[in-house]
């Protein structure tokens, strides 16, 4: 596998989580959020292979995005959280494809809460997208954070993922679940 050079944007519990997976495979990670106190935090708890970067707009800590890889690892959700704003007809993946239509956007781990992200599990991360390297290449970085990876198939998925994030976000907190699960598809034969 190929160490990545990583650019996180957010440093909130899923950040945080991510870039410290990410660091621990041994990729490169830069982590920014609108409070550089916390991408500092965060890039502490990481590891040695992680920094923090002060940016403090969205599009300056993105950069030129043409032909980069975007992860979209959003859940779209409702003020109250009961559900998602988007859905069916489009998705949050979609709507950033759209936004940034000459990078390359992989929706992945938008079912994995955050407390499983940053620690060991070895839980499943569906992957989808349009552009075939970009998915590969997110897959691979998947795979050496640890996570069993399911190609969930073309970028539109992304209408079905979200769903199913939402459902995993109903069973943790809503059923009482617990925020260390995560769904997986298994083979019944």
């Amino acid at each position: 596998m190929t160490k990545l050079k990583i650019g996180i944007i957010g440093a909130g519990n899923m950040g945080a989580a991510f870039a410290k997976r990410l660091a621990a495979a041994g990729h490169t990670v830069a982590i920014t959020a609108k409070d550089a106190s916390q991408a500092t935090t965060a890039a502490r708890a990481a590891g040695a292979s992680a920094t923090a970067v002060a940016v403090t707009d969205v599009s300056r800590a993105a950069g030129d995005l043409d032909g980069k890889i975007v992860v979209d690892i959003s859940n779209p959700l409702t003020a109250d959280m009961y559900g998602l704003s988007l859905g069916h007809t489009t998705s949050a993946a979609e709507e950033i494809q759209r936004a940034v239509p000459r990078a390359k956007v992989v929706k992945a781990f938008n079912t994995v809460f955050a407390g499983v992200l940053g620690g060991n599990a070895q839980v499943q991360v569906f992957v989808a997208g349009d552009d075939a390297a970009a998915k590969a290449v997110v897959r691979s970085m998947a795979g050496s954070a640890g996570f069993e990876v399911i190609d969930a198939g073309p970028l539109a998925n992304s209408r079905n993922l979200e769903p199913v994030g939402m459902l995993n976000i109903y069973l943790g907190y809503v059923a009482g679940r617990g925020t260390g699960i995560a769904p997986a598809w298994v083979a019944a034969a």
